[in-house]
C-alpha cells in the first residue's frame, strides 16, 4: 500500500556533509545516536508487534460499536435484531420506514471503518506501526462490526463499514467499489447483490491500484468474510425471496 508516510524510526541521524569546491566531504559520524535522548526517539521505542497489536486491538473497539442499535435506541425504534432480515444495518433500518434512520445508521458504519484506518495510518507510525499492522487495523475494525463485543457478539454484515476502509485505505479504491455498489444496486434493486458483487471487485481494484501487499490481504479477507455473512441473502436471490431495497417488512 503506498502510503504518505513512512513507518521507520532512525537509529542513527544522518552524517553531516561538507562541500569543498566540487567534492563533497562525508564527515566523521557522530557518536551512536540514542533514541531516548529525542523527541523522536521517545515516539520510536515501541515494538512494531505491540505497536500493532494495541491499534488493531482499538480499531476492534471502534468497529463493534453498532450504529443500527445505538441510533435505533435514540430515535426509539426496535432493535434491529427482531425484525426483517435481524441485521444490524441501514438496509434492514431502512425496513422500518424511517429513511433518518437509516442514513444515520449508514454514514456512522462507514465512518468508523474510515476512522479506524485514517488514525491509525495518521498517528501509528510514530509508535511503529507498520505495513502488517496497517492491514491488521483494517481487518480489525471490520471484525469489530461482525463481531461487536459491546452487542454479544451479533453484528452487521459489514457493507458500510467496508466500504469506509476501503476510502481510508484508498479514496479511489473506496469510489470505484461504491460505484460497483450503486450500479448493481440501480438497476437489480437488491442490496445484497450489489454488496457481493462490490466486494468481488474490490480485492482486484486494489491489487490493480496497489499491488500485492500485506493490505491486499486484509481486503481479500474482507471481502470473504462480507460474502460468507451473506450467505442467506445468496440462498433468498436464488428462490428469488431476497427482499429488494425499500420494501418493507412487518416490525
Amino acid at each position: 500500500m503506498r502510503r504518505p508516510w513512512n513507518a521507520r524510526c532512525l537509529t542513527e541521524p544522518p552524517a553531516p556533509l561538507a562541500d569543498i569546491g566540487e567534492v563533497t566531504v562525508v564527515a566523521t559520524p557522530p557518536p551512536r545516536y540514542n533514541p531516548a535522548n529525542s523527541r523522536q526517539g521517545s515516539h520510536c521505542r515501541a515494538y512494531p508487534l505491540m505497536a500493532n497489536l494495541l491499534f488493531a486491538l482499538a480499531a476492534y473497539l471502534i468497529g463493534s460499536v453498532s450504529f443500527a442499535v445505538v441510533v435505533s435506541k435514540v430515535m426509539g425504534l426496535p432493535d434491529p435484531h427482531t425484525y426483517g432480515s435481524g441485521n444490524p444495518g441501514a438496509t434492514n433500518v431502512l425496513r422500518t420506514g424511517n429513511k433518518k434512520a437509516a442514513i444515520f445508521t449508514l454514514i456512522g458504519d462507514g465512518l468508523k471503518g474510515w476512522l479506524a484506518v485514517w488514525l491509525a495510518s495518521r498517528f501509528g507510525p510514530a509508535y511503529g506501526l507498520d505495513d502488517n499492522g496497517l492491514a491488521m487495523v483494517a481487518l480489525a475494525v471490520f471484525l469489530g462490526h461482525l463481531f461487536p463485543v459491546f452487542h454479544r457478539f451479533a453484528g452487521g454484515k459489514g457493507v458500510a463499514t467496508a466500504a469506509g476502509v476501503l476510502l481510508a485505505i484508498n479514496p479511489i479504491l473506496g469510489l470505484a467499489t461504491l460505484a460497483t455498489w450503486v450500479i448493481i444496486a440501480f438497476f437489480f434493486r437488491y442490496s445484497s447483490l450489489a454488496a457481493l458483487v462490490a466486494a468481488i471487485f474490490a480485492p482486484v481494484f486494489y491489487v490493480l491500484m496497489e499491488g500485492i501487499d500485506a493490505m491486499a490481504g486484509a481486503v481479500l479477507i474482507i471481502a470473504i468474510l462480507l460474502i460468507a455473512r451473506h450467505r442467506q441473502n445468496i440462498a433468498k436471490l436464488l428462490t428469488g425471496k431476497e427482499s429488494r431495497i425499500g420494501e418493507k417488512k412487518k416490525v
